[in-house]
């Protein structure tokens, strides 16, 4: 496609096999860029890149490896010449395992992923710009500096009392993003997040049968004001404005994408205050293992 914001200028993509990632390459690539579909599932990649309008290409890589994720920048550079635009998606949620049962390796293995892959992913940003500066290019279009955005998530603003080491590492994300974005600033280089709700995508499908997983993400969506789960494309539509030049005047920001979820006040009627059975609620959760019991 020759027309749109995005007409000419390259975007890297993380986690863009499959998903929110996915959704993010095709309305970039709908909008005029060129897409570097970036995952550690090859086969995603190129099934996903080959999809595509215009130029793109699929890269596999680790988001977790320095040396991969070095990888996936030689390769766009190589490919289209520089990067305009990074959407650093990649991620995991690890296990449903309980706070006395969760594994130290299962929670590095997800602050691996989504932390220092984020890292790893703003610095390897930061580096092509500046790299670009040096030879008289620069992002968005050759106007000077670049944009970033992040995926945090529901679980960034909020608590739970399950998926621990997902919720620390969406914590996380924001204090990378936050401190990005303040180094950025100056230079013209500009980088926000952008925060799901309930979008049922693979990510979850492990956990099909599990509560709180795939099986009945519609059903918890339909308690938000919107009364339905989110899609890939809504979000890519916003990672759409926040990278854009409609965005311009934005840094540091998190935007919920989450049908109104994170503003919900739960203790009011309209929000469900009273409609569950917390008793049922802490049996599930603590019998197996606390010798619960709801009269005590």
């Amino acid at each position: 496609m020759s027309g749109g914001r995005f007409a000419g200028q390259v975007a890297v993509v993380t986690g863009a096999g499959n998903g929110i990632g996915r959704g993010s390459a095709e309305r970039l690539a709908a909008e005029g860029a060129r897409v570097v579909v970036v995952d550690v599932d090859g086969d995603a990649a190129r099934r996903a890149a080959a999809a595509l309008p215009g130029g793109a290409i699929a890269v596999t890589a680790d988001v977790s490896d320095e040396a991969q994720v070095d990888g996936y920048i030689e390769a766009a550079v190589a490919a289209f010449g520089r990067i305009d635009f990074h959407h650093l998606n990649a991620g995991i949620f690890g296990t449903f395992a309980k706070l006395p049962d969760l594994p130290a390796d299962e929670f590095d293995r997800v602050l691996a992923v989504n932390v220092r892959g984020q890292f790893l992913g703003l610095r390897a940003a930061f580096r092509q710009y500046r790299a670009q500066a040096a030879d008289g290019g620069g992002g968005e279009g050759g106007s000077g500096g670049g944009a970033i955005v992040v995926t945090a998530s529901i679980a960034s603003l909020t608590g739970s009392a399950d998926l621990l080491a997902y919720q620390t590492s969406k914590h996380a994300s924001l204090g990378l993003m936050r401190g990005a974005a303040m180094y950025g600033g100056p230079l013209g280089i500009r980088v926000n997040a952008v925060a799901p709700g309930i979008v049922p995508t693979d990510l979850f499908a492990a956990a099909a049968a599990t509560a709180g997983g795939k099986n009945d993400m519609a059903r918890r969506a339909s308690t938000t004001p919107l009364r339905r789960a989110g899609t890939p494309a809504d979000i890519g539509a916003v990672v759409a404005f926040l990278l854009s030049q409609d965005a311009a005047y934005m840094t540091g920001q998190v935007v919920s994408v989450d049908g109104g979820a994170t503003f919900m006040n739960t203790v009011r009627p309209s929000g469900g205050a009273g409609a569950w059975d917390t008793a049922a609620i802490d049996a599930a959760m603590y019998a197996d293992s606390w010798n619960w019991s709801s009269d005590e």
